[in-house]
């Protein structure tokens, strides 16, 4: 008998959850969900125990396929891994079904007042499960390893729309409530199951696509989101066919606490995204290759996470460079690289969290959290392509693909395909040191194109207008990043002088600025601004770096703490957890 993961009471001795069938009725005014799962086993049980991932649920009643109440036990909590609800099951038994209610502040569920979502008329519910959130959703073997179908059935007020990440198959009015029925046929891990319930509308995009959002944010979203199909044909181009039927995107509410969420058939984006010149597409770009790298082959646990995300973020850039350009491809990578390097130095203290292969016992997954999975991940497999040619990578990228589809994998599952396929490659590139030791190899090559020189001549000074003319919002992303931390406070009142960055509308712009800027001391005229977009964003990547520059400066700090206290309500737990560790 052994765990399967750090992060899961799951054990590979018991009985595997091959699909599952959920029921739940959705209540704003409790702000809980009261539900009832049936797993269904892979194979009839042995006999014995089963143990099942909580957190925070209220179980009512166990039971077996015959409606029989089974012996359980929810033992006590774990800080990360929250309750082990251990039933016994009897031999030959094919299900165990369990009744329980969600927590009011169950950590995958964000309840937002009508006041909170962007129409201001009706309350909205989503959920985010991933790392480790899915069991405070419902009692599961919450760890990507294992892999399950479902089916599902949420009743919700009339009003409101259900989606979910499946396929939907009917709804059903009565009277003050409605029915809403889905199916996954495709197994995934846990992690991925989804919903969200709220005052929303549809506009097709494609035959296979369309875009969810509030009404008020419809139109904007369907003009941003345009190209999906683009998007769709070049990643079918270069990874195969696209396996999970449709590629639906649901705009959230802005406290979602990530750029996107790859969730099958309804992909999650932040509502930052609507920058009104498609300039952010990126991201989607990003999610859509989850499709192949993460949704279709999963990381086994967390401690594997770059299976997942730098093989996403190789593949989010090859379908860049297919529709944009390799110069355009390289400025995003360089941009990665700055993002690195200051992950590198945030976690100069626990330099174990820059390696690729971690070890996580003991550490919640949300704690580990940084880009180092993302952007050293896509380094490693740049290093492998350049040492191995494009063709020959991509053949190695296939078979991997296909060895593992709908399957869960780890790094040593890797390197052995590797070490088959191209036999000395990984020594070529030194793999070793790029998987188990931190920070970058010294065979690193850094990005390089003649766009991304030109921008990096300009570091250091507050360039001439004419030096920036047709800059994209990627060059001066890249600009604000590469600057001195800090950087002289003339220089920085010149650049918000000459152009405005203070009352820039682009958030990725706008953020690498405020962060700039408070890095620095600039204060005046900047610090509403930031005040503004804490208040109206719970995107992690924006919340982080504005609330640490605030609280690395002692004059700015009180204001961090201030401004976490009265806005943390509008946040996702997830983001209140990350924010807190920052402002403490």
């Amino acid at each position: 008998m052994a765990r399967l993961d750090p992060h899961s009471y799951a054990d590979d001795a018991q009985p595997r959850t091959k699909s599952f069938d959920w029921r739940a009725t959705v209540d704003f005014a409790a702000r809980v969900l009261h539900a009832e799962v049936t797993l269904h086993f892979a194979e009839p049980a042995a006999g014995g125990p089963l143990d099942l991932d909580t957190r925070a649920l209220d179980v009512d009643a166990v039971l077996d396929a015959s409606g029989a109440p089974l012996e359980h036990t929810l033992h006590a909590a774990d800080p990360i891994l929250g309750r082990r609800l251990e039933i016994a099951v009897p031999p030959g038994a094919r299900s165990v079904r369990v009744r329980y209610r969600t927590s009011p502040e169950a950590s995958a569920l964000q309840w937002l007042t009508p006041e909170q979502t962007l129409g201001t008329q009706h309350p909205y519910l989503f959920s985010q499960c991933q790392a480790i959130h899915a069991r405070s959703v419902l009692p599961c073997q919450d760890t990507p390893s294992v892999r399950q179908t479902f089916t599902a059935s949420i009743d919700v007020p009339s009003r409101l729309r259900a989606v979910m990440a499946a396929a939907p198959l009917s709804r059903e009015l009565h009277g003050e409530r409605a029915v809403e029925r889905f199916e996954m046929p495709q197994p995934i891990p846990p992690y991925l199951f989804a919903l969200a319930v709220g005052d929303l509308a549809s506009k097709d995009l494609s035959p296979r696509s369309r875009v969810w959002a509030e009404p008020a944010a419809l139109e904007a979203a369907a003009w941003e989101f345009e190209r999906v199909e683009e998007h769709l044909r070049a990643a079918e181009a270069l990874f195969g066919p696209y396996d999970w039927d449709r590629f639906d995107l649901l705009v959230m509410p802005p406290s979602f606490p990530y750029g996107g969420m790859e969730n099958p058939r309804l992909t999650f984006l932040t509502p930052s995204l609507l920058a009104g010149d498609r300039s952010l597409v990126n991201v989607v770009a990003h999610e859509l290759a989850h499709s192949w790298t993460g949704n279709l082959v999963t990381n086994a646990t967390a401690e594997h996470f770059w299976l997942n995300e730098g093989f996403t973020v190789f593949a989010e850039r090859r379908i860049l460079e297919a529709l944009e350009g390799p110069e355009m491809a390289a400025l995003h990578a360089a941009i990665g690289h700055q993002k690195l390097q200051q992950a590198f130095a945030q976690h100069a203290a626990r330099p174990e969290l820059t390696k690729l292969r971690t070890h996580l016992v003991g550490i919640d997954p949300d704690e580990a959290f940084s880009v180092v999975p993302y952007e050293k991940g896509y380094f490693f497999l740049k290093a492998l392509e350049a040492a191995a040619g494009r063709a020959a990578f991509d053949a190695l990228l296939a078979r991997w693909l296909g060895a593992h589809r709908f399957g869960a994998v780890t790094t040593d599952d890797f390197l052995a395909l590797v070490e088959r396929e191209i036999p000395g490659l990984l020594a070529e590139v030194d793999a070793k040191a790029w998987v188990d030791a931190p920070g970058l190899p010294a065979t690193f090559r850094a990005p390089d194109s003649a766009r991304l020189r030109a921008v990096l001549e300009l570091v250091g000074r507050a360039p001439a207008p004419g030096e920036t003319k047709g800059w994209s919002v990627t060059e001066w992303v890249l600009y604000l990043e590469a600057m001195p931390r800090p950087s002289p406070l003339a220089v920085c009142e010149e650049l918000d002088r000459v152009y405005g960055l203070t009352a820039a509308k682009n958030p990725e712009v706008l953020v690498s600025w405020l962060t700039l800027a408070c890095e620095s001391g600039l204060t005046d005229g900047v610090l509403p601004r930031v005040e503004e977009v804490l208040g109206r964003t719970g995107r992690m990547k924006y919340l982080k770096p504005l609330y640490r520059a605030l609280a690395a400066r002692p004059e700015t700090k009180p204001l961090a703490q201030r401004l976490f206290a009265e806005l943390r309500a509008r946040y996702h737990p997830i983001a209140q957890q990350v924010v807190r560790g920052v402002v403490a």
